[in-house]
């Protein structure tokens, strides 16, 4: 299902054309978004997405959650990583899976300028894992800036999710990874010359060898076990109390389901986990569901946000399907489409 999902081609025709805005995280860096504005932008809600590694806010799952949001009348804000989205001249450092002060510096500046409240905070794999970590590292303090936390395919076990992403049926999923990372530190060389040797990529073929020698050092982590480590929203989940959904698939190739099955995250009462059988990784395809509808984890995604803004649900409800593993719950699950491998 991952594949499928990634081939289907896709169009986004009630969403409008983005404002770019760029965001000062520190005095050296910016991030940059994707915005699209409601009229009065003051008095909707907002929606903030994050994508996963190698990601952008154009990704098709990004564009889908902003079409979604927009079109119940919220602002959407699609949030490029550092370096993603053609903004390597924006930061002479890289991103990676624990960088949760870049989003929390946008979220304060949406909610301290712009007076935008309340926000749904949404992530995808890595973007899902940045999600529960910021939520855990703010604890309490999280209800100033999120209303409600989903996380779809979250790694928020990074040293098992890279060992299962080491398994030699995953290569492919590998393979294509380390070709997009190669490419952005050549395109993070000519933007910052002379702060990036180039010289060892040739010779890497995994992303725990990638991570060794530009990700661990450049963040100033002792190796690439150290980085997985202090990177992992699991360190800090057990902190979450702001309404956390975390959805992924029992057939995700590189997410086990089995991080989602421990004491911190099932005996956290803020934290439901919704586990289908088949879904691959940021996939979730309906079987009954045309088009754009067919994007299950997309709907339940706006659906949550949604009952936790206590705005009345949509015309087509989404919930877990009956087959959903549910380790920690606080709703009862209703019908929902089919899932389809």
């Amino acid at each position: 299902m991952t594949l499928a999902a990634w081939a289907r081609p896709r169009r986004f025709p009630r969403l409008p054309r983005p404002t770019r805005r760029t965001f000062q995280v520190d005095p050296e860096s910016s991030v940059a978004a994707d915005c699209y504005w409601q009229p009065d932008r003051p008095t909707r809600p907002t929606l903030v997405a994050l994508h996963g590694l190698e990601g952008s806010s154009r990704a098709h799952y990004i564009l889908g959650l902003a079409e979604r949001a927009y079109a119940r009348g919220w602002n959407a804000i699609a949030l490029n990583q550092r370096n993603c989205g053609d903004t390597e001249h924006l930061s002479p450092k890289f991103y990676h899976s624990g960088l949760t002060a870049d989003p929390l510096a946008v979220l304060r500046e949406l909610r301290l300028v712009d007076g935008l409240a309340p926000v749904g905070l949404v992530g995808y794999s890595l973007g899902g894992n940045l999600a529960v970590k910021l939520a855990g590292e703010l604890g309490r303090d999280a209800a100033d800036l999120v209303a409600a936390v989903v996380a779809v395919s979250p790694t928020i076990d990074l040293p098992r999710c890279m060992a299962a992403l080491e398994r030699r049926e995953n290569r492919i999923y590998e393979w294509n990874f380390m070709r997009n990372l190669r490419s952005r530190v050549r395109r993070k060389s000519r933007c910052w010359p002379g702060q990036f040797d180039t010289s060892p990529l040739g010779g890497l073929k995994t992303i725990r060898a990638f991570d060794a020698c530009y990700t661990a050092p450049h963040h100033g982590f002792a190796s690439a076990e150290d980085y997985y480590f202090r990177a992992s929203a699991m360190r800090v989940v057990d902190r979450v109390t702001v309404a956390t959904l975390v959805i992924s698939a029992a057939d995700d190739p590189f997410v086990p389901p089995e991080q989602f099955r421990v004491p911190a995250v099932t005996g956290n009462p803020a934290i439901t986990c919704e586990i289908v059988p088949h879904g691959g990784h940021c996939a979730f395809l309906a079987a009954d569901a045309p088009g754009n509808e067919a994007y299950w984890a997309e709907r339940r995604a706006i659906a949550f946000v949604a009952a936790r803004l206590g705005e009345p649900a949509p015309a087509r409800e989404v919930t877990a399907p009956p087959a959903t593993h549910r380790e920690t719950s606080r709703q009862t699950p209703a019908q929902a489409p089919g899932l389809r491998a």
